[in-house]
């Protein structure tokens, strides 16, 4: 049976029996989990297994742990890591410092995630923000110009596939410029399609070999009337060509505001549009129902993406996590705004 081109949540820490029944008949590729699924190390690593076990079948499962504002998994059990705006600083002090500080971050995160089964991590942020946007964005960027993203995301995304953790480039073509928070409503970028190629789309032409990119909820007018996400015009030339991004692509959240209609209509829209898989994170299931409807098999281009994504969480280096973690909180020490964190508890 097919997968399914959707990446669906869940309602809590445990699955339910009827979670279990829709998931194992309707077969999504991928699953997510937020903070209302996550309790402790022993209750992840079930939950999880259980996941696997109700599609029967090795699966990506998915989180959103940046640091900073955007961490899923928290203290007691897992240490509390910076946001991006963390190595930007030590970027400027010593590029390599930079750089290091995000391999190391990036590479005790997947430790975390792939200790408790979670295979993918919606991260890097690519987004380069702008003083008059929106702050969703702010500190989780890696810098205000485009190199300093550039090699600080390709730092993470080493620390990450090294540790057996897929990374998904977000949010492209590019959320910096956003006025609004998707979450809340639609942004409308007015930039020119030449400033755009100058500033915005560079940082993901640079990593466009990524294997996953989320998309950004947000409409280029010099391009298209519509989000990106539901655009073929704006999948086709902005994502595409114009960035040459050829991984799989995933939509942001279809529960935000920031799209208009019923979840059956987004997702049919996202899917045409030439999104490869559809991401719908509240855990209710009968907006999971709704999806469904209006999803379809992976196959074709969509399915060999996928493929090569999932390889990408196959594979985990040797790794002395005591020697890393000294060796971050030495390079943390040299940005005054953060305290020391601790290494997470055992357990």
């Amino acid at each position: 049976m097919s997968e399914l081109a959707v990446i669906l949540g869940l309602s809590g820490p445990k699955l339910t029996a009827a979670e279990r029944v829709f998931f194992r008949d309707a077969n999504p590729w991928g699953f997510i989990l937020f903070s209302r699924n996550i309790e402790s190390p022993e209750q992840v690593s079930r939950l999880t297994s259980d996941i696997k076990e109700a599609v029967g079948r090795e699966c990506l499962i998915f989180v959103d742990q940046e640091g900073g504002r955007v961490q899923r998994l928290r203290a007691p059990h897992w240490r509390k890591f910076p946001s991006g705006a963390a190595f930007q600083h030590l970027y400027a002090k010593e590029n390599w410092m930079g750089k290091r500080a995000a391999y190391l971050s990036y590479r005790l995160i997947a430790d975390d995630l792939r200790a408790v089964g979670i295979t993918a991590n919606c991260a890097p942020v690519l987004d380069l923000p702008q003083k008059s946007a929106d702050p969703i964005i702010s500190d989780r960027a890696f810098g205000v110009k485009p190199q300093p993203i550039i090699d600080i995301a390709h730092a993470a995304m080493a620390g990450m596939m090294c540790g057996g953790v897929a990374p998904v480039i977000k949010h492209i073509p590019g959320h910096g410029r956003a006025t609004v928070d998707s979450h809340k409503e639609l942004p409308r970028i007015s930039a020119s399609r030449k400033t755009l190629e100058k500033t915005d789309f560079i940082p993901f032409r640079a990593l466009s070999d990524a294997p996953m990119a989320m998309t950004a909820h947000a409409v280029y007018e010099c391009n298209s009337r519509s989000a990106v996400t539901v655009s073929k015009k704006s999948m086709t030339e902005l994502v595409r060509a114009a960035i040459g991004f050829n991984g799989l692509v995933m939509t942001d959240d279809l529960d935000m505001k920031a799209l208009k209609g019923g979840l059956t209509r987004k997702t049919e829209r996202a899917l045409a549009a030439g999104c490869d898989v559809a991401l719908q994170c509240s855990g209710k299931l009968p907006a999971m129902v709704e999806v469904a409807k209006g999803a379809k098999a992976l196959e074709g281009r969509a399915k060999r993406r996928s493929v090569v994504a999932e390889y990408c969480a196959d594979h985990v280096t040797p790794f002395d996590r005591i020697a890393a973690e000294h060796e971050f909180d030495a390079l943390l020490s040299e940005v005054p705004y953060l305290k020391p964190t601790a290494p997470r508890l055992a357990g």
